[in-house]
């Protein structure tokens, strides 16, 4: 499929990551059909997060506490503020193939928990869409985590690993075309035997519809994994690390629980900043963001860049 960008209107926001790419790049995509992108490079927006030394996420900063950098040259941040309370637009993938069958109820368990704890009614909403051979959705958008939890307990497992299909799916067809913040949660032991793209094009896919994703690896999870679990693993944290998210490789269910509360205090702790880039250059490239806080031993997450727009 092509993509024409034509020039309108403004980046719209958004990492989580969070965490990257400027503004609303909207892909509601049908099959087979040529679709028209409306961009500008005018501005770029950054959703991210800071966090101590000791792993402490840090509130209270000004535009003042960071510097901006794009290529490596500084930038002028004409917009800097707290974004914690911004609406929500939360997809959860959740493995169902045969590699992770015996993982089950732990994902169902800790999801569940999960939706309660982050949606606000009226404000956030959520889907939730399973992957093995091909991704489908379980439950589409709501702000009731009581239908949610309905969806979640019904999946089961069996079946080969689409996980780059279902990426993909979900940033370009559920995430893109909406306002607010795009996340995605993966729950997965980051394998993929059946996907028709590959990690690079999933992660061009969330970076191209400001997606930030955080992923969980289910693999060390109560007992021994089924396969090595480096290279899923290491999947996992390319997806999560380059959008501005987090990987966690829990070892027992009340671990996953964990996980899941701190993206939860991730979310809630987010800035956003913009700026007007000086490389004003129409020609389709990626660019990379760097943040950097002016107090030593800080740490800050967000996407690690975004596409241009092109000719």
């Amino acid at each position: 499929m092509r993509w024409k960008l034509v020039l309108l209107g403004f980046f719209a926001f958004y990492l989580g990551a969070g965490a990257q790419q400027p503004a609303v790049q909207t892909k509601a995509v049908e099959d087979h059909v040529e679709q028209t992108l409306s961009v500008s490079v005018d501005r770029v927006n950054v959703l991210f997060t800071v966090a101590s030394k000791g792993g402490r996420l840090v509130t209270g900063l000004t535009k003042d506490d960071v510097v901006v950098l794009e290529d490596g040259k500084p930038q002028t941040i004409s917009n800097f503020s707290k974004e914690g309370n911004l609406p929500l637009n939360i997809g959860l993938l959740i493995d169902t193939s045969g590699s992770v069958w015996n993982k089950l109820r732990f994902e169902r368990e800790a999801a569940i928990k999960f939706f309660y704890s982050i949606l606000r009614p009226g404000q956030d909403k959520a889907f939730v869409m399973a992957f093995d051979t091909k991704a489908s959705i379980l439950q589409d958008y709501t702000d009731k985590p009581e239908i949610l939890e309905h969806a979640i307990e019904h999946m089961i497992a069996g079946g080969s690993t689409s996980l780059y299909d279902a990426v993909s799916e979900a940033a370009i067809r559920k995430l893109g075309n909406q306002a607010g913040r795009h996340v995605l949660i993966v729950i997965s032991d980051g394998f993929d035997n059946a996907s028709h793209v590959d990690l690079a094009g999933a992660l061009e896919a969330a970076q191209k519809n400001d997606v930030v994703i955080f992923a969980i690896s289910t693999n060390r999870i109560d007992g021994l994994p089924l396969q090595d679990p480096d290279a899923g693993d290491s999947n996992l944290a390319q997806l999560s690390g380059e959008t501005g998210g987090y990987a966690f490789f829990p070892k027992h269910l009340d671990d996953l629980s964990h996980a899941f509360h701190r993206i939860v205090e991730d979310l809630r702790s987010q800035y956003s900043l913009a700026y007007g880039p000086t490389n004003t250059r129409r020609d389709g490239t990626f660019r990379l963001i760097e943040i950097v806080p002016s107090r030593k031993g800080y740490k800050v997450h967000c996407r690690h860049g975004y596409f241009a727009p092109k000719r």
